[in-house]
């Protein structure tokens, strides 16, 4: 009956780990693509200054340019912080079950073996 719970509370712990890997993961990607969004609104912003104030640029004028891509950056920034902020979260989560994953395979050595014949085959 002990071995019964335990085996369902490592599959549960593993669901929970899979879980938590793959969110961490769908967050890493999307601060790679913020740090783009990011990265070319300075760039842009960086070109935008050093033209003439006077300058239209591509239909409008250039302070509208220079605050849309401000505000680009601002947000950029505040979204990769948030981000991060939920990735620590996550990655304390991970690290919690994969301790709730040896706990119970030092407690249990015989369902530590019987994964380990799972995984060998």
């Amino acid at each position: 009956m002990a071995d019964e719970a335990n085996r369902a509370a490592f599959v549960e712990l593993q669901g929970r780990m899979i879980d938590t890997t793959g969110k961490i993961k769908q967050l890493q990607t999307q601060m790679r693509s913020k740090e783009g969004e990011k990265k070319r609104a300075y760039l842009t912003l960086e070109e935008l200054r050093q033209l003439p104030d006077n300058t239209n640029t591509y239909k409008t004028p250039k302070s509208l340019l220079l605050n849309e891509q401000e505000q680009k950056l601002n947000d950029s920034e505040s979204a990769i912080a948030s981000m991060q902020t939920s990735k620590e979260y996550l990655e304390k989560q991970l690290a919690e079950v994969e301790n709730n994953i040896r706990e119970l395979l030092q407690q249990d050595p015989g369902l530590a073996r019987q994964i380990l014949s799972m995984t060998v085959q």
